[in-house]
């Protein structure tokens, strides 16, 4: 397949821009932030971005999706990477909905996913239980109980946490490891929320005695980390497409800087050192959008192993926003370090999502040993 946009997906693209721009700019972040907003985000433009069909994108069309697929979904990410939109679409309407898709039971796919397409369902996956992304490494457990189970461990930097109406929730189970959805409101649930570097809201998350009925199992009994694994590799490049947006975005606020501010009596985008440094950031930002687009469109063929791919895509992309983000405000000079000018908010933002299921150096070590190095 092309690494290029049809023509429906370019008009997706740009109206989503549009909406966003809008709608949702850096300066709806900051009022987010200021206004000491306990979701980190506002139901407001939620609701506002489930009637634009966004969070029905990637759910089945016997589901009241749309069906349209991951491409879709990832060019909306990548929008909202450039306005910094806080929302749970990465979390909801991609990696929720990923995890039914492809290990829920038709009765699960049935009741939960038409609530996540009319965005009255926020769900949250909870695989961590240090700072390190290490989600093989799992102390929760869940034992056999009359007709279901009873869930007891506790998970970390759950994002959407506070906000969550159902919690995905890996566990060993005695034969493994296995995925449970867990309602938020259960008894012996119990949701710490904390805020993020920027202004999003994580959530430590403890089950105590929790008593779940057979029907929370998500996926087959004792097999959830390889179901896990692919939700995960599916948020990875979801969140590297988000990135995707952050560095574009980041590099285009900078080259217009460079246009406009002088020093000297010269603006400083004619000198050559500035220059260099922004044709090497152009170069990696191109060649990142060929590794985001072609993982979107393995998602989209049915590829079943994306492991590979997705280390990849957050690896590069990781180092890359990086980068564009403290070239915008190393190019910015003083003014870029102040809260009142915005560019500051993209290295926040960057940072999370660095981080989200596994750094740089996570995923340059995974796809070493994927290759067999």
């Amino acid at each position: 397949m092309a690494l290029v946009l049809n023509e429906e997906q370019r008009m997706l693209r740009d109206a989503a821009r549009d909406f966003l721009t809008q709608r949702a700019p850096v300066s709806h972040l900051r009022q987010i932030r200021d206004s000491g907003n306990e979701l980190g985000f506002s139901r407001e433009l939620w609701d506002e971005i489930v009637e634009m069909g966004w969070t029905a994108i990637l759910v089945p069309e016997e589901h009241g999706g749309l069906g349209y697929g991951y491409t879709g979904l990832g060019l909306l990410l990548e929008e909202s990477g450039r306005t910094l939109t806080p929302s749970p679409l990465l979390g909801t309407a991609l990696t929720g909905a990923a995890a039914l898709i492809l290990g829920g039971s038709p009765e699960q796919c049935a009741e939960v996913l038409p609530e996540v397409a009319a965005g009255q369902r926020i769900l949250a996956l909870a695989c961590d239980e240090t700072t390190l992304h290490q989600p093989e490494r799992n102390s929760s457990q869940a034992v056999a109980a009359g007709d279901g189970y009873r869930l007891n461990g506790g998970k970390t930097a759950v994002m959407d946490g506070a906000a969550a109406d159902t919690f995905i929730v890996s566990a060993a189970t005695g034969q493994g490891i296995s995925l449970f959805l867990v309602p938020a409101k259960a008894n012996g649930v119990t949701v710490q929320p904390y805020p993020a570097l920027d202004i999003s809201i994580a959530a430590a998350v403890t089950f105590k005695d929790v008593e779940l009925p057979a029907t929370a199992l998500l996926g087959a009994l004792g097999e959830g980390q390889a179901l896990l694994d692919r939700v995960l590799d599916i948020a990875r490049i979801g969140a590297s497409a988000e990135l995707l947006g952050i560095a574009q975005e980041a590099f285009e606020r900078t080259m217009n800087y460079l246009r406009e501010r002088k020093q000297f009596g010269v603006l400083i985008g004619s000198f050559q050192a500035l220059q260099h440094r922004a044709a090497q950031l152009h170069a990696e930002i191109e060649m990142c959008k060929s590794v985001v687009l072609k993982a979107l469109q393995m998602l989209d063929e049915g590829a079943v192993d994306n492991a590979e791919l997705a280390s990849l895509a957050k690896a590069k992309l990781s180092t890359t926003a990086h980068k564009a983000a403290c070239e915008a405000i190393q190019m910015h000079g003083g003014i870029g370090m102040t809260d009142e000018f915005d560019i500051g908010f993209f290295l926040k933002r960057c940072r999370i999502l660095e981080t989200l299921y596994g750094d740089r150096n996570f995923h340059l070590d995974r796809y070493a040993r994927l290759r067999g190095y």
